[in-house]
């Protein structure tokens, strides 16, 4: 009997029946205690304030968010290239480096980038106390390593042949990297590095949230004083903001800017991000003027190990495991499996442009906030804080999957919808399953970030390992910090080994 052989496509879409158990816990906890604030919150939405100092306001807070988002974006950038080169195999053969050199580095890198932004933040928050140089170290940290990761790699997957005839005919390892390694990949650094600037917007809106400032405190006071109005008034100010910042980065990565005279684009690039760094970094002074002053250090208590041992044995590990990686598979699922189920039934040029709209709202709608209106009706699950997760990551699926279709031949798409076939069928074999492999790679590498942010949803849900670090940090109780902190590093070790695991698997198959 022939064995049922589970295609790309098929793998992509199977995920989302994760929807029917999440739904089923919500509707089992379901109360109609929270109906009419939730009511309240939706109406607002096409009635948000337009009193002029709410407006101002919030362009106010955007302005902080926008600017702390673009100063830390770019020295992480910068970073990230310069690690990206000693943490390369290929640059270190290329410059007779030992290779334990990159392993090293790599291996360190792993333990920043393991630790979500806001774990960052909040442990700075309670050393150094309320400062806006908080979120952007909190942010520079792991975007940092991140960037080095990824550069890194794509260095490492060059064709090698052009570097050895290089090399037999005399070139210096200096020579070899300028004319050879970063003109391919440069456009990639640039493609990935603008898609990062939308991401450390919203980690500086979520630092916000827990106090850091910009647009996020503007939602958080909001929410806390159930002025509904003035919080969709941030919300679509933000929308806006997205929507010019997504068509500005679609325009970056257009190849016929840097095809013809690739060292135009990164000189313009590069004078480009050195008066951002410069602007973003004169309004956060003027928005703070103790700035470079408001460092103040707050003594952690001597760690006891009693405290220690007390913290292994009281705190229930494995359920907090087994919550946090529950919150991670639902989530990962629910985003992966939904944006081409969804773009299957509404698979014409218009739906795909309203739903370009929607995977916004998903994006700017912070996770927390989410998990807050769903409690309104609901008790704390593992469920509630994979739908709220679930929604900002498919909102980012959603967008990668519709652009790159975008971007393809629709040929054979018309030619299977001219011979008769529903539309829905003609979408599945003519645009996704040439994306399939592509989607499901970067799917993969998603899910593990989404695994590192269920800390977000954790602190305000009630569940998980993210729940234990804000109690365990509200008492001060610095043993249990370190050590629940340790747990997330080391399941998101562990999930980015098993990532690199299936994508590499994937790409063989390509």
């Amino acid at each position: 009997m022939k064995a049922l052989n589970i295609t790309p496509p098929i793998i992509a879409i199977i995920p989302s029946l994760v929807l029917l158990p999440i739904f089923i816990q919500i509707i089992q906890d379901f109360h109609i205690g929270g109906l009419s604030i939730l009511y309240n919150f939706i109406n607002a939405s096409i009635n948000p304030s337009i009193n002029h100092e709410v407006i101002i306001n919030c362009l106010k807070g955007l302005r902080v968010t926008f600017s702390i988002a673009i100063f830390s974006w770019s020295i992480s950038l910068i970073i990230g290239i310069i690690l990206s080169l000693f943490s390369s195999y290929t640059i270190c053969r290329i410059l007779n480096i030992p290779q334990l050199v990159a392993t090293c580095l790599r291996r360190f890198l792993t333990l920043t980038r393991a630790t979500h932004e806001l774990i960052w933040g909040l442990l700075l928050l309670q050393i150094f106390g309320l400062a806006p140089w908080i979120a952007i170290i909190a942010i520079i940290i792991p975007y940092s390593s991140l960037m080095a990761r990824v550069f890194s790699e794509q260095i490492d997957t060059l064709d090698n042949k052009e570097i050895l005839a290089l090399e037999q005919v005399g070139a210096t390892g200096s020579q070899i990297i300028f004319t050879s390694i970063l003109p391919k990949i440069l456009p990639f650094i640039c493609t990935y590095g603008s898609y990062r600037l939308e991401c450390a917007f919203r980690g500086a809106t979520l630092l916000g949230i827990f106090g850091l400032g910009g647009i996020g405190n503007n939602l958080r006071l909001s929410i806390i004083s159930l002025n509904f109005d003035e919080m969709w008034t941030s919300l679509w100010i933000m929308f806006i903001a997205i929507f010019i910042l997504e068509k500005l980065v679609i325009y970056i990565q257009n190849p016929k800017l840097y095809l013809n005279n690739i060292g135009k684009y990164v000189l313009t690039s590069f004078t480009i991000l050195i008066i951002l760094m410069v602007l973003s970094l004169k309004w956060i002074v003027i928005t703070d003027s103790n700035f470079f002053s408001s460092i103040r250090f707050h003594p952690i208590e001597t760690l006891k190990l009693d405290n220690f041992i007390y913290a292994i044995n009281y705190l229930h590990w494995l359920n907090l495991f087994r919550e946090t990686i529950t919150i991670s598979f639902l989530a990962s699922s629910f985003a992966i499996g939904l944006p081409p189920l969804v773009l299957m039934f509404c698979p014409n040029r218009f739906t795909g442009k309203v739903l370009s709209l929607f995977w916004i709202f998903c994006r700017i709608i912070p996770p927390p906030f989410t998990t807050l209106l769903l409690l309104l009706c609901t008790t704390p699950s593992t469920s509630v804080a994979a739908l709220a997760l679930g929604i900002q990551n498919m909102g980012v699926l959603g967008r990668l999957l519709n652009e790159n279709i975008n971007k393809q031949s629709e040929d054979l798409f018309q030619s299977l919808n001219s011979t008769g076939a529903m539309e829905s069928i003609s979408w599945l074999y003519g645009k996704f399953i040439p994306q399939s492999n592509s989607y499901l790679i970067y799917s993969i590498y998603r899910a593990d970030v989404i695994l590192r942010e269920t800390v977000v949803v954790g602190v305000v849900g009630g569940v998980g390992l993210g729940w234990q670090l804000q109690e365990s940090l509200s008492s001060f109780a610095w043993e249990e910090v370190l050590l629940v902190t340790a747990a997330f590093i080391s399941i998101s070790m562990v999930g980015e080994i098993i990532s690199e695991y299936f994508q590499q698997h994937l790409q063989n198959l390509d």
